[in-house]
C-alpha cells in the first residue's frame, strides 16, 4: 500500500507549535505529510526561527499570501491553495487551530470533496465578535474527522449537530511541543542580558510576563491605556517583561502611550521565539495575556495566568488549570494580580491527555480511518 498523502496546513505562528508533533507522527511508510505554509504570518525571519527551534521541515509549498483584511486574506488563501491541492491530490487536508488559513483551506477541500481533518476542534468562546470563533465553528462543520483537546469540545460539537463518530478526544498537541522542548527553554535572565538589561530582576518568581495582541485590547485607546497603566502599577511590585507584538507596538505609538512603559521595572522586548517565550513563562510569578495558546501553556507549566479577556474558548484552563479570567477592566486585572500575590492564585493540575502523546493518538486514528475509507 502506498503512503497516504496528507496536506498539512499552517498559516500563523501558533499553528507551528501545533503542527510540529503532528508532522513527526505522520511518518513514513504509512504517511507522506506535505507541509503548506500559506504565509498568513509573513515575517520570514521570525517564521524560520520557529521552524528551526521546533525542528519543522521547510514547507513543501509556500503560498506567500501576506496581510489583508479578513475577507481579503481568506479569499487569497483559497485562490492559491486550490491549485496546490489539485497538484498534490491528497488523501486528506489537515488543518489546526482557528486562523483564517484554517477555514480557507478547509472550505476549498470540502468543496472539492477532499476529507478535512481538524485538530483542536470544538473549542468555543461563544463570542461571535471574535473572528477566530467564526473560523472555529465553520471549520468544524466542514470537517470529516475532528480531534478535541478537552472533554468540553465534544459537548460543543454535539450541540452543533456533529456526530460523535467523527469526534475523538486525543489531548493537546501544543503540550506535546511544550514537553518536548522544555529542557531547551531559554531562561529569562539570559533573555534580559541579551536585551542589554543584565540588572533586570528575572529570576524564578521575580517577574511577570505580559502579552497583548487582540484587537479588543489594542485597537481602543481607552482600553489599551487602562491595561498599560495596570501593567505599570504591577511593575512597581513585580517587574514586567513585555514582548511587544508589532501591531500592539504600532497602536501604542499611534495613541501616544509609550511613556507609560518607559520605566526601569518594565522590560520591552521584540517578539520572542518559541524557546524564549517558553523560558519566560516557565519561571514567571504570573503571566498576563489575551492569547489562547498561552492560557494552555501556563496551565501545563503550573504558572498562574491572568487572562485579559471576558471569555475563553479553553475553559479547562480555568476549571482545572491555573487560569483566571479578569477581562480588561483595570480594577479587575489588579484585583486578580493582588489575589495572586496574596497566595490566592490557582495551583491547578495537568488536564487528562496533556501528556505529550496527542500527536501519536492522532496519527493512529487517522491511519485506521483512511484505511477504512479505502
Amino acid at each position: 500500500m502506498s503512503a497516504f498523502r496528507i496536506l498539512c496546513v499552517v498559516g500563523a505562528r501558533p499553528n507551528f507549535m501545533k503542527m510540529a508533533p503532528i508532522m513527526a507522527a505522520l511518518a513514513p511508510p504509512q504517511f507522506k505529510p506535505i507541509l503548506v505554509h500559506t504565509g498568513q504570518h509573513y515575517d520570514v525571519a521570525m517564521n524560520q526561527q520557529y521552524f528551526d527551534a521546533l525542528g519543522i521541515p521547510s514547507p513543501d509549498i509556500n503560498l506567500e499570501v501576506g496581510s489583508g483584511s479578513h475577507a481579503q486574506q481568506t479569499a487569497e488563501v483559497m485562490k492559491r491553495f486550490e491549485p496546490a491541492m489539485d497538484e498534490v491530490q491528497p488523501a486528506a487536508v489537515l488543518v489546526v487551530g482557528d486562523v483564517n488559513s484554517t477555514i480557507a483551506c478547509a472550505l476549498v477541500a470540502a468543496k472539492k470533496g477532499v476529507p478535512v481533518i481538524h485538530v483542536e476542534a470544538g473549542l468555543r468562546s461563544f463570542d461571535r465578535a471574535m473572528p477566530e470563533e467564526i473560523n472555529r465553528v465553520l471549520t468544524d462543520q466542514l470537517s470529516d474527522l475532528l480531534f478535541t483537546t478537552e472533554e468540553s469540545g465534544a459537548d460543543n460539537l454535539a450541540k452543533e449537530g456533529i456526530g460523535a463518530g467523527r469526534v475523538h478526544f486525543v489531548g493537546n498537541v501544543m503540550i506535546d511541543t511544550l514537553r518536548a522542548n522544555l529542557a531547551r527553554a531559554i531562561p529569562a535572565p539570559q533573555i534580559a542580558a541579551a536585551a542589554g538589561r543584565p540588572d533586570f530582576k528575572a529570576g524564578k518568581g521575580e517577574y511577570a510576563v505580559l502579552t497583548l495582541h487582540r484587537p479588543s485590547n489594542v485597537d481602543d485607546k481607552a482600553v489599551l491605556q487602562g491595561l498599560l497603566e495596570s501593567a505599570a502599577k504591577i511593575a512597581q511590585r513585580t517587574p514586567v517583561i513585555f514582548p511587544v507584538h508589532p501591531r500592539t507596538r504600532a497602536t501604542i505609538e499611534k495613541f501616544g502611550l509609550s511613556h507609560l512603559l518607559e520605566r526601569p521595572d518594565v522590560l520591552l522586548l521584540p517578539p520572542m521565539g518559541y524557546l524564549e517565550m517558553l523560558g519566560l513563562m516557565q519561571d514567571a510569578r504570573v503571566v498576563l495575556t489575551d492569547s489562547g495558546g498561552i492560557q494552555e501553556e501556563t496551565t501545563a507549566l503550573g504558572t498562574p495566568c491572568i487572562t485579559l479577556r471576558h471569555n475563553t474558548e479553553r475553559p479547562i484552563t480555568v476549571d482545572q488549570g491555573t487560569n483566571t479570567i479578569a477581562g480588561n477592566d483595570p480594577a479587575h486585572v489588579l484585583a486578580a494580580y493582588e489575589a495572586q500575590l496574596a497566595g490566592a492564585g490557582k495551583a491547578g493540575r495537568i488536564p487528562h491527555y496533556w501528556d505529550g502523546r496527542a500527536a501519536e493518538r492522532i496519527a493512529a486514528i487517522v491511519l485506521d480511518w483512511l484505511k477504512a475509507r479505502g
